[in-house]
């Protein structure tokens, strides 16, 4: 299923994507029609809370009232939010080996453009990659990020007034489910609800200043509407192999990232195992695989611009849009 957040009447609902992405069935709706418990259905993180049993209802739902038109609603002529407005949890990794060094050697390029040392862009354009850090393979490498800074599709991303560059990431997002601690790798699986499409806005300027102090990304990632998720959840049934599916990035309809999510340092699998040492994972988090290699700005030298229009897309979840604006 493809299970997204919409609004109606200035009331959230979850719906069911269908008709080849175009109408969302609302779950609630239907259930006060058949007499069932809408309450499974009030909010993402209420479907995600009532468990597999509540997948099963929509499911049945679905089935027996998909022709009803008073439960269906066209997706251009409602708001599409978030599918998870604030998730429980927010973390973002580094799963994506070319990323992280291009990614580092993009930061050093830019100081060097921003210098104007001609020289020194010269030597760091003509040095190969350098070799990736071992603490990368030897553990998930993520980072906490602001839980209630995030942004749906088709919204305008405020550009933070303390920076100059802009840049998009693309990444692959998962949403978590069931409560639990000390997750064993074989049963890891169970605790994911689906997949999405992560936009981790980025102040690139005020990042490079930051991770300086060693400390991780805080204003560089941290500003209102700066984490942008959707257009919907997909439940793994619907995606089979996650770390095959092919990943694009256009900015203003040029392709910039033609790629797929191959070759995950580690998969969301072992993110949770990870994740969930001595520590409780909940139902409703999201994981961020990090960006996949020519997934941004940093790494092509190419930055964002006032109006740019951005549009990330996924194999078998869709596509992701948002324009970025500057503020006065």
């Amino acid at each position: 299923m493809k299970l997204a957040t919409f609004v109606v009447d200035g009331a959230r609902r979850v719906g069911l994507v269908h008709a080849e992405d175009t109408a969302l069935f609302d779950l609630a709706l239907a259930a006060k029609q058949t007499g069932s418990d809408p309450d499974p259905f009030r909010s993402m993180l209420d479907l995600i809370d009532a468990g597999d049993r509540a997948l099963d209802a929509a499911r049945a739902l679905f089935e027996s009232r998909r022709t009803e038109a008073s439960c269906s609603h066209p997706i251009r002529e409602i708001e599409l939010i978030a599918p998870l407005p604030e998730p429980r949890q927010m973390r973002d990794a580094m799963a994506f080996p070319l990323h992280i060094l291009q990614g580092s050697r993009g930061s050093a390029l830019q100081l060097a453009r921003e210098s104007g040392n001609a020289d020194e862009v010269a030597r760091l354009q003509a040095r190969p990659l350098d070799e990736l850090p071992p603490v990368y393979r030897q553990q998930p490498i993520y980072y906490i990020t602001n839980r209630f800074s995030v942004a749906g599709p088709r919204t305008i991303v405020k550009w933070p007034r303390y920076s100059k560059l802009m840049d998009y990431e693309l990444e692959l997002g998962c949403v978590t489910k069931g409560r639990a601690s000390d997750i064993s790798p074989a049963n890891a699986h169970a605790h994911i609800f689906g997949f999405t499409i992560y936009n981790d806005f980025s102040a690139r300027d005020a990042q490079r200043v930051e991770m300086l102090g060693r400390l991780g990304p805080s204003k560089g990632k941290s500003f209102d509407g700066g984490n942008v998720i959707g257009p919907w959840i997909v439940t793994p049934d619907e995606i089979g192999d996650p770390y095959d599916l092919r990943m694009s990035a256009r900015i203003n309809g040029e392709t910039r990232c033609d790629t797929t999510s191959r070759g995950m340092l580690f998969s969301f699998e072992e993110m949770i195992t990870y994740i969930s040492r001595d520590e409780t994972l909940m139902p409703g988090e999201f994981i961020g695989s990090g960006t996949v290699g020519n997934g941004c700005g940093l790494e092509l030298g190419r930055f964002l611009q006032d109006g740019d229009a951005v549009e990330l897309e996924i194999e078998k979840i869709g596509i992701l849009a948002n324009v970025v604006q500057r503020q006065d």
